[in-house]
Parts: structure tokens; sequence; C-alpha cells
């Protein structure tokens, strides 16, 4: 029987991946003006959120609560502008890497253990990466970078969320990246302004929502699980983003793309099953 941490990260996986494609769907917004209008919908619904449940809206930890909003701003900001850039699938699994930075980052954050053989599985995903990078001429290196970027940035907010554990709720724990990202993106796109027209309001509002929600059981499935039991459930955006990618935008791979992808797939799940394993042992 899946645990609830398992069911809240598979339904954020989910609901990432129709952000994903809503995203994709707006490549002449500017990438921090897309994230402002997230940013503005988050704030609202986190805000609504707090008061009808009568929780603190600045919680207690702040300073952790603050650095969480911070890094997860950078980690988006760079994942919308390879979302744009690159095809689906390919912008996915670069990012896909965050669960390797969080458990790496994990060592000295948060205090967990990372095993001899699990460097193994970590280079394993990393040399996944460089096969994508070198059989895919769309990725650019720098689009490469701005990918691993923003993994980083990720493992960080994710340490992050796991260092605050039961301490904050989860509606606080979101509301800070609305709070910290809202000044940084709005003095940017008021000097960067592209005006949405028709449905492109829609859209922004739709990823919005979506990435409000899935934010909230991202927070949900890390605050309930130990990092690494759950972090690798990603992986399965890697395959909606490539059924999405073939059917909505027509995009195709070689060969070696896909064994990239595959090697990816196959270091993240390696790691995790044997982190389970041996906390089973320890149980």
């Amino acid at each position: 029987m899946l645990s609830k941490g398992v069911k809240y990260m598979l339904l954020s996986t989910f609901l990432f991946t129709l952000m994903n494609v809503a995203v994709k769907y707006v490549p002449h917004i500017p990438a921090i003006e897309i994230i402002l209008f997230r940013s503005v919908v988050s704030f609202f619904m986190s805000g609504v959120a707090l008061k009808v449940q009568k929780v603190h809206p600045l919680g207690k930890n702040r300073k952790v609560l603050l650095m969480r909003g911070a890094a997860g701003s950078v980690g988006l900001i760079l994942f919308f502008t390879i979302l744009q850039e690159v095809p689906l699938a390919s912008a996915v699994t670069l990012m896909f890497i965050s669960p390797i930075f969080t458990a790496i980052l994990g060592i000295w954050i948060v205090k967990e253990k990372v095993n001899p053989i699990q460097w193994l599985f970590f280079i394993l995903s990393f040399l996944g990466i460089v096969v994508i990078k070198g059989f895919d001429f769309r990725i650019s290196p720098l689009m490469a970078l701005v990918g691993l970027g923003g993994a980083f940035f990720s493992g960080i907010a994710y340490n992050m969320i796991r260092k605050l554990k039961t301490s904050e709720h989860p509606l606080v724990v979101v509301f800070y990246f609305p709070l910290v990202t809202l000044p940084i993106a709005g003095i940017y796109s008021a000097f960067n302004w592209v005006m949405p027209k028709g449905l492109d309001w829609l859209i922004l509002l739709a990823i919005g929502v979506l990435t409000q929600l899935a934010q909230y059981f991202m927070t949900k499935s890390y605050q309930s699980e130990e990092l690494a039991k759950v972090a690798h459930l990603n992986f399965i955006g890697i395959l909606y983003a490539l059924v999405f990618g073939y059917v909505l935008f027509h995009e195709t791979f070689n060969f070696m793309t896909y064994l990239g992808m595959t090697l990816v797939i196959v270091g993240v799940i390696l790691n995790i099953t044997y982190k389970s394993k041996r906390s089973q042992l320890k149980s």
C-alpha cells in the first residue's frame, strides 16, 4: 500500500507536468513574467488558505523559510527558462537531476548519509545528462548549465523543506515562495513587460493554480517521508513529458537521447532502491 508521502508526490508530479505544458504554450512571455503571475496567484491562494485555517503566515523558522523561498525562486526561474528553449522531455530530464543534488546537499544540510555505492548511481545519472547534451543538438551548452543550475537550487529548496520537517504548516512553506519572488519578478517585469493577449491570460492563471497545488502536495510529501524515499518519484514526470511533448508539440528524439534519459532514471531509481533497503534493514 502506498504511503501518504508517495501519494502526495505522485499527485504533485502530475500537476507539475500540466504546469510545464502550460509554460510551453506561452513561449513569447518572458520566464520571469510568467513567474510573476504564478507568484501573484500563489500569494493570494496561500494567504486565503492560511487565513481560513488560522495559521500565522510568517511561521517560526523564518531564516530557513526565506532560504527555501529564495532557492525555490531561482530554481523555478531557471527551469522556466529552459522549458521555453528546449524540448519538454529534455527540460524535465535536466531538472530531474534535482533529487541527486537533494541527496548530495542533504549530507550537510539535514545530515543524511550517502553511502559510497550511491556515488556510482549519481555518476550514472550525470552521465545520462552528458549523453543527452551530446546527442540532442537542440540543447546548447548554456541551456544545459541553466538546467543543472535549476536542479541545484531546487535541491537546496527541498532540503530546506525537509529541515523544517513538521515544525511549519505546509501552506506557510509554500507562502514563502511568492513572498520572496514577487519583489524580484515584479521589478524585472516592470522594465521588460510583454502584454499577454487572449488565451495567454487563462494559461497564466492555470500556471499559477497548478503550481500552487503541486507545491503544496510536494511540501506535504517531503514533510511526510525521508527525502530519498520520495524524491525519485519525479522520474514519472519524464514519462509524462515524453507523451505530452510528442502529442502536443510533435517532439521526437534519437536513440542516444532516449538512452541518456534512461541512464538518468536508472541512476535515481538505483539510489532510492538502495536507500530504501538500507532503511528497512535498520528498522
